[in-house]
C-alpha cells in the first residue's frame, strides 16, 4: 500500500471548520479598508531574488537563512516572497503608480520563510498588508494606527492588544547612533550571545530586539536611539504622539523596537498581545521613505504595516470572539422521484429570485429521516421540504430546525416572498 503523502512541514491546511473565522477576519478588514479609501492590489508570490536582497538587506536573517530561493529553467534566481512590501513597491514602480502620485494600497495572501515551525510561526503564513505612497507627514502614520485601533474594536480584540511605538530617525541620525551603540556593546561583548556577536558588525540595532532574557539587563542599560534623534524625526514623532493622545489611543514607547527589516526609518510600531505566548506581535509596520528610490524609482515617502492572519485567527479563537458563520440559510430536502427531478430546478429559481440566499440542496437520495439528519448537520435554520405531493400541488414545506415554530406549507411563489422577508429579518 502506498505511503500517504503529507503536507510540507510548516505549511498547513485550513480546514472547513476553521475557514469561517478566516473569512470573518478578512471581511471585517476589507470593509474597514474600503471605508478608509484603500484599494486592493494583487502581486505574484514569486519574485526575482534580487528584489528582496536589495530591499530587506543581505545581512538580515530573512535573506541569510529563511528565503525559499531556487533557480528556474532560464537560470534566473527566484524567491517565494517572504513579505509583501518589496513586491508592492516593485509593482508600483513597474506600473507607474508612484511617481508624483498618492496611493493607498492593500494586499493579502501567503508569504514564505524557512524557519522552525511553532504555533504562530509557520513556513507558509498569511498576511494582510497596507501601504501608502506619496505622503510624508505624521498624519498618515497616525491614520494607520487609528485604523488598526478601530479594527481591534470591530473584532472585539481591543482589550487584549497593546500598541508599542518608537522612532528610528533618519539614515544619518541612525548611523551616528549605531556608532554609539556598537561602542557600548563592545565594552560588554562577553555578555553577548552568539547571535548578537554575529550581528555586532552587520546589524547591531537588531541586538536591541533580542528575545534572550539573559541579555535584557544589558539591552535596557544601552544608549537609547530616542535620545539621539535628529530634529526633524523628533518633531515628526512628537506630532504623531500628540495626535494619538488627542484620539485617546494608549501606547507604550519602546526604545528597543527596531523591526527586522533594513528599510524602516522614523516611525515604527507594533501591536502586541500576551495571549499567544512567544509569538505576540499581531500587527507591525512603519515608514520606509527610502525604499522606492532604493528599488529604482523616484524618491517617494511611504508608510505601511502588515497583520499576521494566523495569529489574529488564533487570538479570535482564544478570546471566543463570535465569527460570522457561513452556514446555509436553508437546506432543501427532496424525497421521491418527481421531487428529485424538480428539486435542483426549483433551487435555481430560488437563487435567481434571491441572490443572497445560501441554499444547500440534498443530493444522493435517502429517506426523510436521513435527509433531515444532514439538514441539521448543515446548521441551516430552515429545511425546505419537497416531496412528490408538493411537486404535484406546486407547494413547498418549511420546517424550522432551530426554533419552536409551526411548520408551514406555502405555494412556491409565496416561499420566495417568505424567504425574502426571512433574509431581511436575519440580517438585522
Amino acid at each position: 500500500m502506498s505511503k500517504h503523502i503529507q503536507a510540507v512541514r510548516g505549511m498547513n491546511d485550513i480546514l472547513p471548520e476553521e475557514t469561517p473565522t478566516w473569512r470573518h477576519l478578512e471581511e471585517v478588514v476589507r470593509q474597514l479598508l474600503d471605508a478608509y479609501g484603500y484599494h486592493e492590489i494583487r502581486m505574484p508570490i514569486v519574485e526575482k531574488t534580487e528584489l528582496f536582497k536589495r530591499s530587506i538587506g543581505e545581512v538580515t536573517d530573512i535573506v541569510e537563512k529563511e528565503m525559499y530561493t531556487f533557480e528556474d529553467r532560464n537560470g534566473d534566481m527566484l524567491t517565494l516572497r517572504p513579505e509583501g512590501t518589496a513586491g508592492c513597491v516593485r509593482a508600483g514602480i513597474q506600473n507607474g503608480l508612484l511617481h508624483n502620485q498618492q496611493q493607498r494600497l492593500w494586499y493579502r495572501g501567503p508569504m514564505f520563510r524557512h524557519e522552525r515551525p511553532q504555533k504562530g510561526r509557520y513556513r507558509q503564513f498569511h498576511q494582510i498588508g497596507v501601504e501608502v505612497f506619496g505622503l510624508d507627514g505624521p498624519d498618515i502614520d497616525a491614520e494607520h494606527i487609528l485604523m488598526t485601533a478601530r479594527l481591534w474594536k470591530m473584532l472585539g480584540l481591543d482589550a487584549v492588544v497593546e500598541l508599542q511605538l518608537n522612532s528610528l530617525g533618519t539614515v544619518a541620525s541612525r548611523a551616528a547612533y549605531r556608532g554609539i551603540l556598537v561602542e557600548y556593546l563592545w565594552h560588554h561583548v562577553d555578555a553577548l550571545d552568539e547571535d548578537s556577536r554575529r550581528r555586532l558588525d552587520s546589524n547591531p540595532l537588531r541586538i536591541l530586539d533580542s528575545k534572550n532574557p539573559e541579555m535584557r539587563p544589558l539591552i535596557e542599560a544601552a544608549p537609547k536611539l530616542t535620545d539621539h534623534l535628529d530634529e526633524e524625526s523628533q518633531a515628526h514623532f512628537d506630532t504623531l504622539c500628540a495626535i494619538l493622545d488627542e484620539a485617546g489611543v494608549e501606547y507604550h514607547i519602546n526604545p528597543c523596537l527596531v523591526r527586522g527589516l533594513d528599510y524602516y526609518g522614523k516611525t515604527v510600531f507594533e501591536w502586541v498581545t500576551n495571549k499567544l505566548g512567544a509569538q505576540g506581535t499581531v500587527c507591525a509596520g512603519g515608514r520606509f521613505d527610502g525604499l522606492v528610490e532604493q528599488l529604482g524609482g523616484k524618491p517617494t515617502p511611504a508608510m505601511g504595516f502588515a497583520m499576521g492572519v494566523e495569529r489574529l485567527v488564533s487570538l479570535l479563537e482564544a478570546e471566543h470572539v463570535p465569527e460570522e458563520h457561513y452556514q446555509p440559510h436553508a437546506y432543501l430536502v427532496q424525497v421521491g422521484e418527481a421531487a428529485q427531478r424538480r428539486g435542483l430546478l426549483l433551487a435555481e429559481q430560488l437563487r435567481d429570485a434571491l441572490p443572497l440566499l445560501r441554499l444547500e440542496v440534498h443530493c444522493g437520495g435517502g429517506s426523510f429521516k436521513s435527509q433531515f439528519k444532514k439538514a441539521d448537520k448543515s446548521r441551516a435554520p430552515l429545511a425546505l421540504i419537497l416531496g412528490d405531493e408538493e411537486v404535484a400541488n406546486g407547494t413547498l414545506g418549511i420546517k424550522f430546525l432551530r426554533e419552536e415554530t409551526e411548520q408551514k406549507l406555502l405555494s412556491q411563489q409565496d416561499v420566495i416572498d417568505y424567504l425574502s422577508g426571512y433574509l431581511i429579518r436575519s440580517a438585522t
